[in-house]
């Protein structure tokens, strides 16, 4: 039972680094981990989907094998157990960086200042911000972190009560690396063809808990589980879905409809449609949302990894 009671205090540990100190300022392990993917993509990069799965392995599995090295090196000892899951844990979320940026948009665009939101916006998302007015770049900030939410901290706990550090780090591996390589452009449709299908997988189970717990916490759990069942599968991601449309019902606000990637214009399915537009204070509204999620799943997870080490001793 040790190791389950080490993973719930150092993933509390963690989670409680974030919220009071943000992502790391210098030396983040993740930016590490980026530096070295990029180097590898130099490497290796061919336009061919086996040269992009062969990236995903040795990059994703590489950082997964010094996660379990790491572990078996403290396994004997519960403070320094407790202590890297901790250092993993406030590595690999970043619930607090996320609500930060959303929160510098909407200050920004509370004060009439269209123009440092644009600025701000791309930290958050993909978006292009010239082709968003006020209220598009309110609803793509609530968008962000809706998604952010599962990609950033809910995901990776619940990898991490299956796996401990290795599964937190797999996690945040795979979910950068799609971020890096698994987007549709002319270099990756098929160099990052593995990396997206890896992330989709493995995001799948933080998903469905985010929209579950977002249903949960916020204003409307039956406005979000019935835009959920009704909407999701209308999104081109299999996971971004059910989460922007658990919280478009929670917050009692409509997602979806037209956006730009640099230049590039999609047209989704609106979610939620019975709610209305989003406005700069539902950004907030969001952000405490968020909040509210991350700590509920850090229950959770704390509950599966008791009960999964139960079963097995």
């Amino acid at each position: 039972m040790r190791a389950d009671r080490d993973f719930a205090y150092g993933a509390a540990a963690g989670l409680l680094g974030d919220l009071f100190l943000g992502d790391p300022r210098r030396g983040h392990p993740v930016a590490a981990f980026g530096r070295a993917a990029a180097a590898v993509e130099r490497v290796l990069w061919r336009d061919h989907r086996g040269w992009g799965a062969l990236h995903a392995v040795v990059c994703a599995g590489g950082a997964a094998g010094a996660a379990v090295l790491a572990s078996s090196l403290v396994r004997d000892s519960r403070a320094a157990s407790v202590a890297l899951t901790a250092a993993t844990t406030w590595a690999v979320v970043g619930g607090t960086s996320l609500g930060r940026e959303a929160r510098a948009v909407g200050g920004a665009l509370a004060a009439g200042d269209i123009e440092v939101a644009r600025e701000r916006l791309p930290h958050l998302c993909g978006r292009d911000p010239q082709a968003l007015d006020a209220d598009g770049i309110a609803r793509a900030v609530v968008e962000s972190v809706a998604e952010n939410t599962s990609d950033a901290v809910v995901g990776a706990l619940v990898w991490g009560a299956v796996g401990g550090v290795p599964g937190l780090v797999a996690f945040r591996a795979v979910n950068t690396l799609d971020a890096m390589v698994g987007h549709k452009s002319a270099r990756y449709r098929r160099y990052g063809w593995a990396s997206a299908r890896l992330d989709d997988v493995m995001g799948w189970p933080g998903a469905r808990l985010t929209a579950v717990l977002a249903a949960a916490a916020g204003d409307s759990p039956r406005g979000a589980l019935r835009a959920w069942r009704g909407d999701a599968a209308k999104h081109p991601s299999p996971n971004a879905g059910p989460v922007e449309a658990s919280f478009a019902g929670a917050l009692g606000v409509r997602l979806g409809g037209t956006l730009s990637y640099a230049g590039r214009v999609e047209h989704r399915p609106v979610l939620n449609g019975d709610g209305r537009g989003v406005e700069v204070a539902d950004i907030e509204r969001a952000v405490k949302l968020s909040r509210r999620v991350g700590l509920l799943a850090l229950g959770v997870a704390a509950a599966v990894s008791t009960l999964r080490k139960g079963r097995a001793s």
